[in-house]
């Protein structure tokens, strides 16, 4: 497919209505390419067109370039509705990494972790999240931590299910949209089995960091109907 020239559009950017992609499209093969060239697995958040529809996607695509995954976010923050449409999917891949999916961002905060919940009945035994946190250009990380909102939900996946998950985010200057000004300042987090925080990303604006993580995935702590009892024996009284 020819490219459009144009880069993938940052988060709730009105620059979504014209430079978006379909998935597969420009954007996508650019990565599914930087992923068979280097014989890697690559996970990226994308701004997707599916007709006159926008959605806030994401894509898990192997070493041959193939894409695996494709998820489009669910629990859409109010600022980004204008441009987004709710995700309408689900889904796990079964890879010589494990068995993965791809939440994005929100979708594993607090208030929304039953999409974490689902993916993780469904056999996940690592979430990787791409995010995009960002926060008002006042704030002061020294006075409030950044990160320990997201600890939690993050916690609680990886300690019921012996889930790892992991949430990177971005840096930079956010540009257009309702959140214009405001700096996504990384901060990216890994916990793994048992809630044990694996890693966290430095914090900053410019605070680009590559960070390694070593996962291994963990069998599921149970299967079907009887997930239900093994979360139960380990505390857990929701549904």
């Amino acid at each position: 497919m020819k490219s459009s020239g144009l880069p993938d559009p940052p988060l709730t950017d009105p620059s979504a209505r014209d430079g978006a992609q379909p998935i597969p499209g420009a954007h996508s093969n650019r990565l599914a390419a930087a992923a068979r060239e280097n014989s890697i697995w690559v996970v990226a958040g994308l701004v997707e067109r599916e007709g006159a529809r926008l959605y806030n996607a994401s894509i898990l695509v192997d070493p041959s370039g193939e894409i695996v995954l494709h998820h489009r976010k669910i629990n859409e923050l109010d600022i980004g509705l204008e441009l987004y449409s709710v995700g309408d999917r689900l889904q796990v891949a079964e890879t010589e990494l494990g068995t993965v999916a791809i939440p994005i961002c929100a979708d594993n905060y607090w208030t929304s972790r039953a999409v974490g919940h689902v993916l993780c009945r469904m056999g996940a035994q690592v979430l990787l999240s791409p995010s995009a946190w960002a926060v008002v250009p006042e704030h002061h990380e020294e006075r409030e931590p950044y990160g320990d909102n997201w600890i939690p939900s993050f916690t609680e996946l990886a300690s019921l299910y012996d889930t790892t998950v992991i949430g990177v985010s971005n840096v930079g200057m956010m540009s257009g949209g309702p959140w214009s000004g405001r700096p996504c300042i990384g901060k990216s987090l890994a916990v793994g089995p048992g809630g044990t925080i694996l890693a966290r990303g430095p914090y900053g604006v410019d605070a680009e960091a590559l960070v390694v993580v070593n996962v291994e995935p963990k069998p599921p702590v149970a299967t079907g109907a009887d997930v239900a009892d093994a979360l139960n024996a380990r505390g857990y009284l929701g549904p």
